[in-house]
């Protein structure tokens, strides 16, 4: 078998054997294979696509290409989750606690924000002591006793696609589904979860532009999730502007607790309920949507959604008393408001913009490696379908000296719009796929 012929066929349109896929990732991955002819075969990939069947063998592939997770003693509950990333989604540190009160098992590794999406590991490290660093043995042991886990990824996961993505990266094929799908679900797979709940976001603040991209991704990571045995479902979510009012680690740390303490934007409590509840029914804990969401919100109502948020605190070394007194944890120096020169009806509230001038006032890595703040950010004052009025707030930018401030007005000023007539707010969610 070589690569060139690989190439070749799916040059010509045709569909890859598991075998071939197979041979390409390993040989890919011992460096057999060189990144001239990986490049082409993704940009073929790109140009042609993949049926369900080749993006599900190439998956496997890749999940087998490192480290895997044997999760087997939980008895297929545990559930994961994974949000293609977006401003102000700090979703994570709501739901896995109110899913895990619930009786059901959430692990989870997470990696750390890069560009204008956070990270859920950065924000939780805003607590001091916090570990995220746990050995496999750590994972599955505090899994067991505990029944939640959020750590970084501290296994060798997936290693071909973290080679297959830095090829993409420079070759412009980073936009390929099946190619992006693969990269998700190795993870997840190697992982070792059973049932996977993706949040899919669309819109100016997330990967994923247009609805109809989106869908077809979400289709296809929940098609592979069927034909490798696992439990998919893929939740289509709005990321035109901010998700909540917070943007920046500590920011969201703290309306994260605020919202497992009953209270928190109207919008995060909608996402933070239906996502548990979705969560909920693929851990086949409840039948659907409406009974899921009458138990997500008793978890919060009741207090147990809090006392296992403080469990994971204590048990992975943060400061827990952090928690119960988020007023502790990092403040900026300067909080800087920015007003509106007009009354109107707000249209846009640009998700993107303000996530990129979280990350120049310092709350993000423009890159690996960047050391990030995590007092500082943007607390987001406006939302689409609002009235205001001139001198209103749109922002409270948080930051470490006025420099900061400075390189990012004009941006986060302009990324609102005003429209003189009445504004429909956008819908919270577009649908949700696989739910059987």
């Amino acid at each position: 078998m070589r690569a060139v012929d690989i190439i070749i066929k799916k040059r010509d349109k045709q569909e890859l054997s598991k075998e071939e896929i197979d041979f390409l990732i390993q040989n890919f991955t011992t460096g057999e294979i060189p990144d001239y002819q990986m490049s082409a075969w993704a940009m073929a990939v790109l140009l042609n696509g993949m049926s369900h069947q080749e993006i599900t063998n190439l998956t496997m592939a890749m999940a087998a290409s490192g480290d895997q997770l044997d999760l087997s003693e939980f008895g297929g509950r545990v559930i994961d989750k994974h949000s293609t990333g977006g401003v102000g989604d700090k979703t994570t540190l709501v739901v896995a606690p109110i899913v895990a009160a619930c009786g059901l098992p959430v692990g989870k590794m997470s990696g750390r924000g890069l560009g204008f999406s956070g990270g859920t590991i950065d924000k939780l490290e805003s607590i001091p002591g916090f570990r995220s660093d746990l050995s496999t043995e750590e994972f599955i042991a505090q899994l067991r006793e505990h029944g939640i886990v959020l750590t970084g990824q501290s296994l060798d996961l997936a290693p071909a696609d973290g080679k297959l993505y830095a090829l993409r990266d420079v070759t412009g094929t980073v936009q390929s589904i099946p190619l992006i799908a693969s990269s998700v679900m190795s993870k997840k797979i190697a992982s070792g979860a059973d049932a996977i709940a993706l949040d899919v976001k669309v819109g100016r603040g997330a990967f994923m532009k247009d609805l109809g991209e989106a869908r077809e991704l979400a289709e296809v990571m929940v098609a592979i999730g069927k034909l490798s045995g696992r439990r998919v479902i893929a939740v289509l979510s709005q990321m035109d502007q901010p998700l909540g009012i917070a943007v920046g680690n500590a920011l969201e740390l703290k309306e994260a607790i605020d919202m497992l303490n009953g209270h928190g934007p109207e919008d995060f409590h909608a996402h933070c309920i239906d996502f548990s509840a979705y969560m909920l029914i693929l851990g086949h804990a409840v039948a659907d949507l409406e009974a899921g969401r009458r138990m997500a919100q008793e978890a919060i109502d009741n207090g147990s959604a809090l006392i296992k948020f403080k469990e994971l605190i204590e048990i992975q070394n943060g400061d827990v008393s952090m928690v119960d007194n988020p007023e502790k944890l990092s403040s900026a120096n300067f909080v800087i408001p920015i007003v509106s020169d007009a009354a109107g009806w707000v249209k846009v509230v640009d998700a993107q913009a303000v996530g990129e001038s979280s990350v120049e006032i310092g709350a993000g890595r423009a890159k690996k490696g960047d050391i990030i703040d995590p007092a500082v950010g943007i607390m987001v004052r406006v939302k689409i379908g609002d009235r205001i009025e001139a001198g209103e707030t749109l922002f409270d930018v948080h930051v470490a000296d006025r420099n900061s401030f400075d390189k990012v007005f004009e941006k986060l000023k302009s990324s609102v719009e005003l429209s003189e007539e009445p504004v429909e707010p956008p819908p919270y969610f577009y649908g949700v796929i696989g739910l059987e």
